[in-house]
C-alpha cells in the first residue's frame, strides 16, 4: 500500500474527483494525476505542505499520508542507492562556479574537475541548495510572492506552487539546470569558502530575498566539543531499516559530522553510510606507496 493507492481509494469512497483534490492542495490537476499514476514520487513530508491539506480533504487522520510517504520514499531510496551517483549536470556546476568569489573560482574549479562530485563539490552544492530551499519554503506560504513570481514566469499560481514543491524535494543527486534557472541563479548573489577551514559564506540577492543579504557558514568543530545530536541522526539510528547494519565505527563517524544552518534528514545519514562503504570513494594507500 502506497500514497497513490490510498488517495485513489479515498477519492472513490468519498465520490470525489482529482480536480477537487488539486484545488484543496493548491496544486495543478496535472500534478495530482502524475502523483496518482506514479509518474512523480511523493514529495518528502518535511518539505511540503500538501499532505496536511490532502489529509483534511480526504478525511484521513492527521499525518497519515505523510507517514506513508516517508516509508515509501525510504524503500525507493534503498532500491536506487545501488547505483553510483553521477556527477552534476554541466550547467549546474558552471552556475555554482560562476557564483564563486573571483579570487577562489580558479582554485575551486581545479578541485571540482580533479575530483568530480567529490567532497568539496558536494559540500558546496548541498549547502547552497539547503540555503535556497529554506528561502523557497518560507515563500511557499507567501501568496503575494508566489503570485508575483508566477506572473513574471507566465505560470499560474498553482503551477508556481508545483515548481516550488518539486524544488523542495530535490537533492544534490537530482538538482537540474531548471532548478538553477528558477532558484539558485536569482537567489544566490555569491559564495566564498576558506579552503583551510571549509568555512562557507553565502550572500543572498537582497533584491529577490526580502530583508538584508544574509550569510551562512559551514563550521567544523572539534569532536570533543559537547554538542547535542542532530535530530536526523537520532531518527536514523532509531530506524533499523536504515541503520541496522551500521558498525560502531561507522556510527562514530556519522556523529562527528557537524552542521550549522541546516538539518540533515535520516536519509542523508543513510546516504553517507553507503558512501563511506563504497571503495570507489577512497584511494588504496598501499598502491599509492608502491
Amino acid at each position: 500500500m502506497d500514497v497513490p493507492f490510498v488517495i485513489r481509494r479515498r477519492l472513490e469512497e468519498l465520490g470525489l474527483e482529482q480536480q477537487a483534490l488539486a484545488r484543496a492542495a493548491h496544486v495543478t490537476e496535472s500534478y495530482i494525476s502524475q502523483l496518482l499514476t506514479r509518474r512523480k514520487a511523493p514529495p518528502a513530508p518535511n518539505r511540503t505542505d500538501i499532505y496536511d491539506r490532502m489529509d483534511k480533504f480526504l478525511k484521513l487522520p492527521s499525518g497519515e499520508l505523510a507517514k506513508l510517504a516517508d516509508l515509501q520514499r525510504k524503500e525507493e531510496l534503498k532500491r536506487e542507492l545501488g547505483d553510483e551517483p553521477a556527477p552534476l549536470f554541466h550547467e549546474v556546476r558552471e552556475l555554482i562556479l560562476r557564483k564563486c568569489h573571483p579570487e577562489r573560482e580558479k582554485h575551486v574549479r581545479a578541485i571540482f574537475e580533479q575530483q568530480p562530485f567529490g567532497e568539496l563539490e558536494r559540500l558546496v552544492t548541498q549547502t547552497l541548495l539547503d540555503v535556497v530551499k529554506r528561502v523557497a519554503k518560507d515563500e511557499l506560504e507567501n501568496d503575494y510572492w508566489l503570485r508575483m513570481v508566477a506572473r513574471l514566469s507566465r505560470r499560474t499560481y498553482e503551477e508556481m506552487r508545483v515548481v516550488v514543491l518539486e524544488f523542495l524535494d530535490t537533492d544534490i543527486f537530482q538538482v537540474s539546470a531548471e532548478n538553477c534557472v528558477a532558484f539558485l541563479d536569482p537567489l544566490i548573489e555569491s559564495w566564498d569558502i576558506d579552503l583551510a577551514t571549509f568555512s562557507l559564506e553565502i550572500v543572498l540577492n537582497h533584491s529577490v530575498v526580502p530583508g538584508r543579504a544574509r550569510r551562512f557558514a559551514f563550521v567544523e568543530r572539534d569532536a570533543e566539543q559537547p554538542t547535542s545530536e542532530e535530530p536526523g541522526l537520532m531518527e536514523f539510528l532509531q530506524d533499523s531499516s536504515l541503520s541496522g547494519t551500521a558498525t560502531a565505527e561507522e556510527v562514530a563517524f556519522l556523529k562527528r559530522l557537524k552542521f550549522q544552518g541546516q538539518r540533515p534528514t535520516p536519509l542523508y545519514y543513510y546516504r553517507e553510510l553507503q558512501n563511506l562503504r563504497d571503495p570507489l570513494h577512497f584511494r588504496n594507500r598501499n598502491k599509492e606507496e608502491a
